[in-house]
């Protein structure tokens, strides 16, 4: 287990420049914690590059953009795209002639799913397959990047990869027993990991969420080499997550989000960020705060977290710009709530001896229970309900103030060099805002 480290300053080693190098690991599909980070190499003036994950065909073999797919994708990025396709996960790869482990669970059903078995050494064959696939393209793309990277230079890998739920039809219906349902819709995390397809999942999370930061540290070696030999640096960042401080009780408290199946897939992360840097490479995970995006939307209740920046906007010196949001927030809900009383809410949820229970640190990632459900999913729908319109919510705006302050704080937080693994807090998110709008 990662001690925890959290970052109490607001960094500012400007180590970048104009002429230095942005590589995105990752490809931008819509705002998220990436876009704060090219935002800042943007301003730093440096060149920005990124690569893709592909596409699948009708066959679902994979391909590369094709002219129409990358003109968007460099647009997106705002700059130049290694159009070589770097899907990672093995869930469609499979040696020749055989089955593939997404076809081997093809007929999995809502009733049967505990029961059904995979033959482990197939599913080994796919995943050698798909690591094999993904390393050497990795390779290759490094290898364009380094014609793109002058020497004298700086290098800044943004490593963006996350996720590898396999693409099984019974799945989303089992995901949202287990993260949205309650009552008799209840459904155990415990039930899904136990099982060979949750095994397979969390398989696929490793290889997506946390191998690819190696396959990437291992493919630039050349490049660090070359750059560092001629008095340049190079910083890896990747975006974990690992539960954060927020305000309970007037003081900041570690809480999390409870059952974060990817929460042993970002610790191994951080196990590679930690190894990375005992061979003095900089390579730094940055454990974000809980927002809401396309992917986490079905985590009901993860969202939860974000109400009590409010109060920590105040609490680090927040003046007009802070009592401003106050303003924003209160203003999207029902008429004749107060703000206040939502805010109270929250307080009492995250007091409730069933939330309590599970802030603990060194047990984490725990498994659902039936009451946290009760009282998570009950509140997230509670708090929904207080809004004028379900599509603009409180959650929306403290999200987009959230990727707003991660962003220079993992820039110029990977530039200072502070540890393999950080956690930004509501605190330093706080501080970070209020001295971006005095």
């Amino acid at each position: 287990m990662t001690e925890l480290t959290s970052l109490r300053h607001i960094p500012n080693t400007k180590l970048f420049r104009k002429g230095d190098v942005f590589v995105l690991f990752g490809e931008l599909f819509g705002r998220g914690y990436a876009n704060g980070l090219i935002d800042e190499a943007r301003e730093a003036g440096m060149t920005i590059v990124g690569i893709t994950v592909g596409r699948r065909d009708e066959n679902n073999a994979l391909r590369a953009l094709n002219e129409e797919e990358l003109a968007e994708a460099e647009a997106k990025l705002g700059g130049r795209i290694i159009n070589l396709p770097l899907m990672a996960g093995f869930d469609l790869d499979a040696p020749e002639g055989e089955r593939n482990p997404t076809e081997m669970l093809a007929g999995l059903t809502l009733k049967g799913w505990q029961e059904e078995k995979l033959d482990w050494t197939a599913v080994e064959r796919c995943r050698e397959v798909g690591v094999r696939r993904f390393a050497s393209s990795t390779a290759q793309a490094m290898a364009e990047i380094d014609k793109l990277i002058p020497d004298g230079s700086n290098v800044f890998f943004a490593h963006t990869m996350a996720g590898g739920i396999p693409k099984i039809k019974a799945f989303l219906a089992i995901a949202n027993r287990i993260y949205k349902g309650r009552g008799e819709r209840f459904m155990s995390s415990r039930e899904l990991l136990d099982s060979d397809l949750g095994k397979l999942i969390l398989m696929n999370f490793d290889e997506v969420t946390a191998n690819t930061l190696q396959h990437l540290i291992t493919a630039s070696a050349a490049i660090r080499e070359r750059i560092t030999a001629k008095g340049g640096q190079v910083r890896y960042t990747a975006y974990g997550y690992h539960g954060s401080e927020i305000l309970i009780d007037g003081k900041y408290q570690w809480q999390t989000y409870t059952n974060y199946t990817q929460g042993y897939a970002k610790m191994r992360l951080e196990s590679i960020a930690q190894a990375a840097w005992a061979q003095g490479i900089s390579a730094t995970v940055f454990n974000c705060p809980e927002i809401r995006t396309n992917s986490s939307d079905i985590f009901a209740g993860v969202e939860l977290s974000l109400f009590p920046l409010l109060a920590a906007l105040k609490r680090e010196g927040g003046g007009a710009w802070a009592e401003q949001q106050w303003t924003i927030c209160q203003e999207l809900l029902n008429d004749g709530v107060s703000l206040q009383s939502l805010i109270d809410q929250i307080e009492a949820y995250n007091n409730d001896p069933v939330s309590a229970t599970f802030r603990n640190f060194d047990a984490w990632p725990m498994d659902n229970t039936p009451p946290l459900a009760e009282v998570m999913i009950g509140t997230s729908d509670e708090m929904t309900k207080l809004h004028k319109d379900r599509k603009a919510l409180i959650t929306d705006h403290l999200s987009a103030l959230v990727l707003e302050s991660a962003g220079p704080l993992m820039f110029y937080g990977a530039s200072e060099k502070i540890a393999p693994v950080v956690w930004l807090n509501h605190d330093i998110i706080a501080r970070q805002l209020n001295l971006l709008h005095p």
